[in-house]
């Protein structure tokens, strides 16, 4: 019997409560050694204000993965390690310990209750369209990155933002 063919995915990353950094680290960690779960590259750190709701500012990235999952279970994987990080939902856009999100599955479009794919704001947010641009330039245009132009965000170097073991590459 073989093994199921892994699709690539790509994973919003984010956080704005606590030691971001560390947390987004750790959900690295996390999902690289989940069976059927490979984290391939990194793109950078990116500080950026939050949109549409108060609080501190955020640190998100974009992972590539390969999966053998299929989308709602990575999703529900997604979501157990939000809530292993002590993520509460009290309102829409409230702060977040970690916030993680597939943004593609592959070329597919999936539209059900609890996910859509690719992510419906994708293009809406700069904080995903420049970790994008590091990992697949080729999936975004110059006319999607000039619609976020005007969002303030930041690229930051931290020393401990790395590839997970045995993971392939930073973005």
């Amino acid at each position: 019997m073989t093994a199921p063919e892994a699709t690539p995915a790509w994973l919003g990353l984010g956080a704005n409560l606590g030691d971001a950094v560390t947390t987004l680290g750790w959900a690295l960690e996390q999902l690289h050694t989940r069976p059927g779960l490979q984290v391939q590259r990194i793109s950078s750190l990116y500080r950026s204000a939050p949109i549409d709701a108060s609080g501190p500012d955020y640190v998100n990235a974009v992972a590539q993965v390969a999966t053998t999952l299929a989308p709602q279970a990575l999703l529900e994987a997604l979501q157990a390690l939000e809530q292993a990080a002590g993520r509460e939902r009290p309102y829409r856009n409230a702060p977040r310990t970690l916030d993680l999100d597939i943004l593609w599955f592959g070329k597919q479009h999936i539209s059900t209750n609890t996910l859509t794919v690719p992510h419906p704001r994708i293009y809406e947010r700069a904080f995903v369209l420049l970790p994008l641009v590091e990992l697949v330039p080729e999936r975004i245009s110059a006319a999607q990155l000039q619609r976020v132009q005007d969002q303030r965000i930041e690229r930051i170097e931290h020393a401990r933002w790395r590839v997970p073991s045995g993971g392939a590459e930073r973005g």
